[in-house]
């Protein structure tokens, strides 16, 4: 069994060439970036067999059972009392903010050991892309409260974050039974105002029915954390997973990267419920007819296998009135999720104006009726 491991992110620096300040990954460049003295420093290019190696799940019973062996990495993390986000420190870093929930936190002393990431998707906003795309999204919310919106939009920087994912892959035999439904129509005698007249009336006639569908699953993606709400996280989607780079520290340098709460064995139960649902589709189309029930559905899985990856959001955290919004950027298409604030204000302005045009409305018609002289 794989326990779940708290953090996943490199203490590793990365010193300029020049003046030997700290270098970050610059969002979209492939560049390490000097901030000091403005120093670029490409990535290097991986070999065709890290490649490979980037997609390239593993044996998820094998792996489970002890049986082969996961590529393991141990890091400095703190969890956050408030939010329970695993958060990644450098050696360096000694106290932050919590970026999923702005609480203020403290670095440990331990290390958590871990599977190491596969793979990752590589930053392609940046801070100020990422905030135009969330300030565009709070502008069209009008019920939203506009000193939030001016806060947002002036405060603090986003907190660009590698949030944990688990692919899975798996070939699916899915045995089933059911009911065929066909619709016909019969012709019946009904009365109106006394009156018999002949109306069609639908009947549907069912047949048992019983097959087998098949369905290769690629990466069903499950996310590896509890940290943001899973309607955010879903919502992000899609991911271009086939632009998954090998996993390299020096696309981290600059950014959090959130530990994994979630470990392979409960990310599968939940890629399961993805897969089902889908054999359960499957299994409609294949029964056919204009209507299908379906009894049961028996489902052998085999040739199971999964991958750790890395995929790249920019959160804000803004306590405003004394409540906490978070908004979360995809950090490859530029989409926006988050909590939906809501002005009072506002929704008492818009419940009084649709009073009012609902009495002027009534008025009008009442003068057309020839009720209000």
């Amino acid at each position: 069994m794989v326990e779940p491991a708290p953090g996943n992110a490199p203490a590793t620096r990365f010193p300029c060439d020049s003046c030997g300040a700290d270098m970050r990954y610059a969002p979209g460049t492939g560049e390490m970036v000097c901030d000091f003295c403005g120093n670029r420093t490409p990535i290097d290019g991986t070999t065709p067999e890290a490649r490979a190696r980037a997609v390239t799940e593993m044996d998820y019973d094998r792996v489970l059972s002890g049986l082969e062996r996961a590529e393991m990495e141990e890091t400095i993390v703190m969890p956050c009392p408030n939010c329970g986000a695993q958060v990644t420190f450098g050696t360096d870093v000694h106290a932050m903010e919590c970026p999923f929930c702005a609480t203020p936190l403290v670095a440990g002393t331990g290390t958590h050991r871990h599977i190491k990431p596969r793979a990752l998707l590589p930053f392609e906003l940046n801070e100020r892309q990422a905030r135009a795309a969330m300030t565009d999204w709070l502008g069209r919310l009008w019920f939203a409260p506009n000193g939030l919106r001016a806060y947002a939009r002036k405060g603090r920087k986003m907190s660009g974050i590698y949030v944990p994912y688990w692919t899975y892959d798996a070939d699916t035999q899915s045995s089933y039974t059911g009911q065929r439904g066909t619709i016909y129509y019969v012709t019946e005698t009904a009365y109106r105002d006394g009156k018999p007249v002949q109306v069609q009336r639908q009947r549907i006639n069912w047949q048992p029915v019983s097959g087998r569908v098949a369905r290769w699953f690629d990466d069903v993606l499950v996310l590896g954390s509890t940290s943001l709400p899973k309607k955010f996280t879903d919502a992000l989607a899609p991911w271009d997973l086939t632009a998954l780079e090998p996993y390299a520290p020096e696309y981290l340098a600059g950014f959090v990267s959130e530990g994994y709460t979630i470990g392979p064995e409960d990310g599968f139960a939940e890629a399961r419920q993805v897969m089902d649902a889908t054999i359960r589709r499957d299994v409609r189309f294949d029964i056919g007819g204009d209507r299908q029930q379906i009894a049961s559905v028996r489902t052998r899985v085999s040739d199971v296998t999964f991958k750790h990856v890395l995929l790249p959001v920019w959160l804000a955290a803004y306590k405003y009135n004394g409540k906490t919004y978070r908004f979360v950027v995809n950090a490859r298409t530029g989409a926006v999720q988050g909590e939906r604030p809501y002005s009072a204000i506002k929704i008492a302005i818009a419940v009084i104006l649709g009073l009012i045009l609902a009495g002027i409305a009534g008025y009008f018609l009442a003068l057309q009726e020839g009720v209000v002289q």
